[in-house]
């Protein structure tokens, strides 16, 4: 079944079949496996869903659906894989048990990495007799339209390993980063839950709405996001003197803003507060309504990035 160009994803749900999609789209054969009941006919019908939207970006000229197996041996599955995603549960006990299994079974120079979005590969990858080749690989949901992916190694995992994944993401279209130490939340989630506990702060303080408080961002500094980070966003507000101006000469009332930050702990009544926030905004539309209009545009901002170079 297992061919010179099979990955075997491991775990079907939302992020998983997110990868099993793009993985197909990238040319490869894709030998799925997951215990749950169903999980083949859900699979098969999410990447299907996902199809049209891969389309658009664009597909590998032998790319095609009918590449995907599913296998309900996970031993099978990973046998031969030339490169394993595995996308369980957030729980390390039964990441150590998957990963000692998917060990056993798969070639011992073929990568082992997870999606996994707060466990730490030291947690988990010395229950596997080869933890040099366990890392993450953590993507952006959905994976299969985002190209961010974080890579990190635990304290066993090989620097070629590293290296491996990393080219490895960057040859299938992605845009890995590499994370040199381990931490909680990983990168980007860390700079989401920065954003968000001041968001959610100033709604519990009475400073703005849910809804002005997206507007502020969707209408506003999320625009400049979408096309470059922090740093950079900042080195252009300088003008010539770039960053080292902006700096120079806001740094000090930035640091009061750090200083003023608001701390915040969830409870009942203020989730209850941000939901009906989010209910009033939405004004009836259907999540997934504004799901698909969300993509469509992604993807038309995908096609504008990849035609600007000077955009890192």
């Amino acid at each position: 079944m297992q061919s010179p160009h099979s990955i075997a994803v491991v775990g079907t749900g939302v992020i998983g079949a997110s990868w099993a999609s793009y993985f197909l789209a990238q040319g490869y054969d894709v030998v799925a496996t997951d215990p749950a009941p169903n999980a083949e006919s859900r699979l098969r019908e999410q990447v299907a869903n996902n199809w049209p939207a891969l389309e658009r970006i664009g597909l590998a000229p032998d790319a095609s659906k009918a590449r995907l197996h599913f296998e309900s041996d996970l031993a099978k599955a990973v046998k031969g894989a030339t490169f394993i995603q595995e996308n369980g549960p957030e729980r390390v006990d039964i990441k150590r048990d998957l990963f000692a299994q998917i060990d056993a079974a798969a070639p011992t120079d073929t990568l082992i990495a997870t999606s996994s979005s707060g466990i730490l590969i030291s947690e988990v990858q010395d229950a596997a007799k080869h933890p040099e080749r366990i890392l993450l690989g953590h993507p952006f949901n959905p994976p299969h339209l985002i190209p961010l992916v974080e890579v990190v190694g635990g304290k066993l995992t090989s620097p070629d390993a590293i290296r491996r994944a990393l080219d490895f993401y960057t040859s299938i279209g992605k845009k890995p980063i590499h994370i040199r130490r381990e931490v909680p939340g990983h990168i980007a989630n860390r700079l989401q839950a920065a954003l968000w506990r001041e968001a959610f702060y100033l709604v519990e303080q009475g400073v703005a709405s849910v809804s002005d408080i997206d507007t502020a961002i969707a209408h506003g500094p999320g625009l400049r996001w979408a096309l470059l980070g922090p740093f950079m966003n900042l080195h252009l507000s300088g003008g010539a003197g770039g960053i080292a101006h902006v700096l120079e000469h806001l740094g000090p009332p930035i640091e009061s803003w750090w200083k003023d930050l608001g701390e915040l702990g969830l409870s009942p009544s203020l989730n209850k507060l941000f939901a009906q926030g989010v209910d009033e905004e939405l004004q009836g539309s259907s999540v997934t309504d504004v799901n698909v209009q969300r993509d469509d545009v992604l993807i038309q901002l995908l096609n504008l990035k990849q035609n600007a170079p000077l955009l890192p």
